[in-house]
């Protein structure tokens, strides 16, 4: 198998283990990331998953991009189709109720970064390399990196990074926004549990909910974004864990929550 996929503790690994090629995202890759998927959200039904954390398997590389000798030779169809499911993979990640996070260790480039993008985090090692370089081909982004790079740092530096091809590494990519965190070095999966701890304490729901007001509000105006957040805070108040927390907070304990 080109993807590693287990459950530690709560938390879901995907490891990508093709070290070989640097962990190139070939469509068996993409095809395996995508049946991990699906059996992570039947795990999150059965409460036995809190996090997700996605990684690449050896020294030099999270995920180095396409595998560029499956792009060649391709009637326009396919190339259109091969576009459609990357986008829907990386999309079905993105949806998912619970928080992830790309853990960075080498290179992040094209289809790389753009699996990292998915995630709702990302944290790097000091020698991490990442960009978008499709434009050094003839090409542009495919999987999601011209619509999640500018939603995440700005319209001015997505375009600088997609139309320069260059490489940005880790300290500017920590002080830009596409890395929440910058750590020295480590094994890329207890980074992983280490950075989503603290998140794991809080309930599903509200996590979840204040998620979409979030993404929803952003792909519309203030006004709308605003009755959105109404919505859902109001949605919030109704939940068994809004109950809980609340009474936790007056008997001054831990709340128990249940993702209900």
């Amino acid at each position: 198998m080109t993807v590693e996929f287990s459950i530690d503790g709560g938390y879901a690994l995907i490891r990508l283990n093709r070290p070989q090629a640097l962990n190139a995202l070939s469509f068996t890759i993409l095809t395996e990331i995508d049946a991990a998927t699906t059996q992570i959200e039947q795990q999150i039904t059965a409460g036995k998953v809190r996090g997700l954390i996605i990684t690449g398997a050896g020294e030099k590389a999270f995920c180095a991009g396409a595998d560029i000798t499956e792009l060649t030779g391709r009637s326009m169809a396919h190339e259109h189709e091969g576009a459609r499911v990357g986008q829907a993979v990386f999309t079905r990640i993105a949806n998912l109720r619970i928080p992830s996070v790309a853990v960075i260790h080498g290179y992040a480039f094209g289809g790389g970064l753009e699996l990292a993008l998915s995630c709702t985090f990302r944290v790097a090692t000091s020698r991490a390399k990442m960009g978008l370089p499709e434009v050094k081909l003839g090409l542009i982004p495919g999987y999601g990196g011209t619509q999640r790079l500018p939603r995440l740092i700005g319209e001015g530096r997505a375009l600088d990074i997609i139309l320069s091809g260059r490489t940005v590494e880790a300290v500017e990519a920590e002080r830009i926004g596409l890395v929440n965190r910058l750590v020295d070095s480590g094994d890329p999966v207890e980074i992983g549990k280490d950075f989503l701890a603290p998140y794991l304490k809080h309930g599903l729901v509200a996590m979840d909910f204040a998620r979409q007001a979030i993404s929803r509000g952003l792909e519309t105006t203030l006004t709308e974004g605003l009755r959105i957040e109404r919505d859902l805070s109001t949605l919030s108040f109704r939940t068994a864990d809004a109950a809980e927390g609340m009474r936790a907070f007056v008997e001054k304990r831990p709340a128990q929550f249940k993702d209900q």
